[in-house]
């Protein structure tokens, strides 16, 4: 067993419900790594109960949503621009979004409606912007969707930020979403590939973050109390930490918060998200680091919070949803992912705090994006320069 890096302010944790020993405590060397238990290969798409529509093309499309009371979705594209499609054709260019640091895994991110859609018109964006030197950082900002013949963003205001800026261009997540009350909004940020600060309790990095829709802390956020000494700080923002790379958050009908993240080397995970859990990255993983150093298994160090499904090999999984409706048999109650290195899409059924893998189709081109329309019909973005926005048409 190889040693993993040290983990910088690790004394940090002290006010976390699981704290970690040193990150040199290795595994037993008997050890094995997990597999795919109950995994099984992916199904083509002939056999699939629905039918694959492309409808319209779009240049490295990274996330949509539907726009309540309309037929109508915002798309981004990773370069810079956000898009407003229209069920009867038409695609425009939204005006006045911000400049974004494209490269590498950065760009424009995710797009969501605000709860008070209907009445504010207010949208939240994240995207990647440079900082001091080669740093970068995600954030996340709002603004009132303007509609028209001439759709634009008006009064953007930035609410959140990475904090610090790194070196490198990858792992930002940025993911966003709201709870099922609409009180309070959570961002996934991920760890940027510099492995410890998902355990620095001073960076929110490797977290995900829980705030109000303005911005602001919640003051029952769980490590609210914890963050005074350094007056307020990240700290404050925490939800859960222990993460890597968040593509994907959802909510079922039972409230229960979901998320997925890609794992190193294998390890590919979907976790049930609670308040002060710690998930233990890079501490445990149920794969290895890129360069060979293996990482111990989750089962090794039972005070970190588990997946309740893994893949490795990986699937690298990108996009989640959480499926309520009937128009695809049997996919009730499920969450379905997009994986683009497993070229296909995942469904998983819920069981309680369990889930099953429950069916994979093979679409043989990397799935970016996973969206469900409120008729109950499935939507989905494939990656790259020709990216295409997909509905998965049931069978009769």
């Amino acid at each position: 067993m190889k040693n993993l890096p040290s983990l910088a302010l690790i004394a940090a944790l002290a006010v976390a419900a699981c704290s970690a020993p040193a990150a040199t405590e290795a595994a037993p060397a008997d050890t094995a790594k997990l597999d795919a238990s109950g995994d099984h290969p992916a199904t083509p798409l002939a056999d699939a109960p629905f039918t694959v529509k492309e409808i319209a093309s779009f240049n490295e499309p990274w996330a949509m949503t539907f726009i309540p009371g309309t037929r109508a979705a915002l798309i981004t594209e990773k370069s810079g621009k956000l898009k407003l499609w229209q069920e009867n054709g038409a695609t425009q260019d939204v005006a006045g979004v911000p400049a974004v640091a494209y490269g590498g895994q950065g760009g424009f991110g995710d797009v969501i409606v605000a709860p008070d859609f209907a009445t504010s018109g207010t949208i939240y964006l994240s995207w990647v912007e440079a900082g001091d030197g080669d740093t970068a950082g995600a954030v996340v900002g709002r603004a009132k969707l303007v509609q028209g013949a001439a759709p634009r963003i008006e009064g953007l205001q930035i609410i959140w930020k990475q904090d610090p800026k790194v070196t490198g261009r990858g792992h930002y997540s940025h993911r966003l979403l709201f709870s099922p009350d609409g009180k309070y909004l959570f961002i996934g940020s991920g760890e940027r590939q510099k492995f410890d600060p998902a355990q620095d309790m001073k960076a929110n990095l490797g977290k995900i973050v829980r705030l109000n829709p303005d911005g602001s802390i919640p003051a029952d956020n769980p490590f609210a109390d914890a963050s005074k000494s350094d007056g307020g700080g990240v700290t404050a923002q925490i939800w859960s930490l222990g993460h890597r790379n968040i593509l994907g958050l959802a909510f079922d009908s039972a409230g229960k918060f979901w998320n997925q993240e890609m794992g190193p080397k294998g390890g590919d995970e979907v976790n049930l998200v609670a308040a002060k859990a710690n998930y233990g990255y890079p501490i445990v993983s149920n794969g290895d680091h890129y360069d060979g150093k293996d990482i111990p298994d989750h089962p090794t160090r039972p005070e970190f919070a588990a997946p309740k499904l893994w893949w490795n090999p990986a699937v690298s999984p990108a996009g989640l949803a959480f499926y309520g409706g009937d128009l695809y048999p049997g996919w009730n109650n499920s969450l379905l992912m997009g994986a683009l290195s497993g070229e296909g899409l995942i469904r998983m059924a819920i069981d309680g705090d369990t889930l099953h893998k429950s069916g994979r189709w093979d679409f043989g081109q990397r799935i970016r994006e996973v969206e469900v329309r409120d008729d109950g019909s499935v939507w989905l973005l494939t990656d790259g320069e020709d990216g295409k926005l997909v509905k998965l048409v049931p069978k009769k």
